[in-house]
């Protein structure tokens, strides 16, 4: 009479681990993935409704001394507006694991640091809790490895 060893049993001994490891890491890589993108999108939404405010010329941002890089709080205003706007959206489309989106997202989020540090006159503080948001979006991103997945 044969019997046939444990490990090779598909639910016990060696043929277990790797099974479960590859859940974790696939859920590791989802999970890194769906934190990025809703990150971007926080601060896609924070970037538009902070254009918005500045297109209504609301009293919360100040008027600051005169910059090389001045633009009227209106003018501002739209570039945030847009800026939110694509952040969102691609942080949507990142959602489904694009690569493109990746790409994307590093790249303006990159651009949402330049922006806010030119921003930084009229609302300083805002602009560096976006700044550090932005850094770390970018650092989520870049380190999110497709191969666990």
């Amino acid at each position: 009479m044969t019997t046939q060893p444990a490990a090779q049993s598909p639910r016990t001994g060696a043929h277990a681990a790797p099974e479960q490891g590859q859940s974790v890491k696939q859920a590791v890589a989802g999970g890194a993935s769906i934190a990025a993108a809703a990150l971007l999108l926080t601060a896609g939404f924070i970037t538009l409704f902070q254009g918005i405010s500045a297109v209504a010329e609301d009293e919360v941002f100040v008027s600051g001394p005169q910059y090389v890089y001045e633009l009227d709080l209106s003018s501002w205003g739209w570039v945030h507006i847009v800026f939110g706007i694509l952040l969102i959206l691609t942080a949507l489309a990142l959602m489904t694991g694009a690569t493109w989106a990746r790409v994307t997202a590093i790249g303006l989020a990159a651009l949402s640091i330049v922006v806010n540090f030119l921003w930084l006159p009229y609302y300083p503080l805002w602009s560096i809790l976006i700044i550090a948001l932005d850094i770390v979006i970018i650092w989520a991103i870049a380190t999110w490895d497709t191969r666990r997945i």
